[in-house]
């Protein structure tokens, strides 16, 4: 028999997103970082056609890629914070349970695919000159440049 403040839950259940290693339950360290496609491969990869592919990015510059994320997750038994490629996928058992939620550790191709990332090599518009002068840990103003004594 379910309690009355049982069946009144409104809220949403957290996620079952569950460690690799150790099958314990992960709490979520940073926010989703969307995936999107911007090459045919990427589509066909996901099981869509050469021709649908091509298509589709011909007439968008790029997909976004609903069902896939990157997120860092801790587990509580590893005390560590790893980055995950999530997918979601429809649960076809229906135990009270929507989703299921596969996870892997996220490949560096997949971080060119995913939006609000920083560039590894840096912004390609911010000139060797500003790099090198962010990178200063001893910053000392106009006298850095060694025109002034």
């Amino acid at each position: 028999m379910t309690r009355r403040c049982d069946r009144n839950r409104k809220r949403s259940k957290r996620r079952p997103i569950y460690c690799p290693m150790h099958g314990c339950y992960m709490d979520s360290a940073s926010r989703k970082h969307t995936l999107f496609a911007d090459k045919p491969e990427h589509l066909q990869q996901r099981g869509m056609k050469r021709l649908s592919a091509l298509t589709l990015i011909q007439n968008y510059t790029a997909v976004p890629l609903t069902d896939e994320w990157l997120e860092a997750f801790w587990c509580q038994d590893c005390q560590t914070k790893s980055w995950y490629h999530v997918r979601r996928q429809e649960n076809l058992q229906s135990q009270g349970v929507k989703y299921h939620y596969e996870l892997s550790i996220a490949p560096e191709s997949l971080w060119r695919q995913a939006s609000g990332v920083i560039q590894p090599g840096g912004n390609p518009s911010v000139g060797e000159f500003t790099r090198r002068a962010a990178r200063d840990s001893r910053y000392q103003g106009v006298r850095g440049f060694g025109v002034i004594g």
